[in-house]
């Protein structure tokens, strides 16, 4: 549930792969505002998760940044 409700945020709020990048914050405020009042963690790892390319099949977002990396990686 919370990837819809992601999902419908960011298309209700004008966040689209045609215009530039916004910042996650933005992101997670609307999404906690408007439609999943439960806390900011699970929709941050959410956002996380559908912008790795090795977590779904297809990303679902645009990721600009450090997003992880698929192994276990050192610091």
């Amino acid at each position: 549930p919370v990837h819809r409700r992601v999902l419908y945020a960011m298309f209700d709020s004008g966040f689209r792969p045609d215009r530039s990048h916004a910042k996650s914050a933005r992101s997670v405020a609307e999404t906690m505002g408007n439609y999943h009042p439960h806390g900011d963690a699970s929709i941050y790892n959410t956002l996380v998760r559908m912008a790795q390319p090795w977590s779904l099949r297809y990303p679902l977002v645009d990721g600009q940044g450090n997003f992880g990396s698929p192994g276990n990686d050192p610091p």
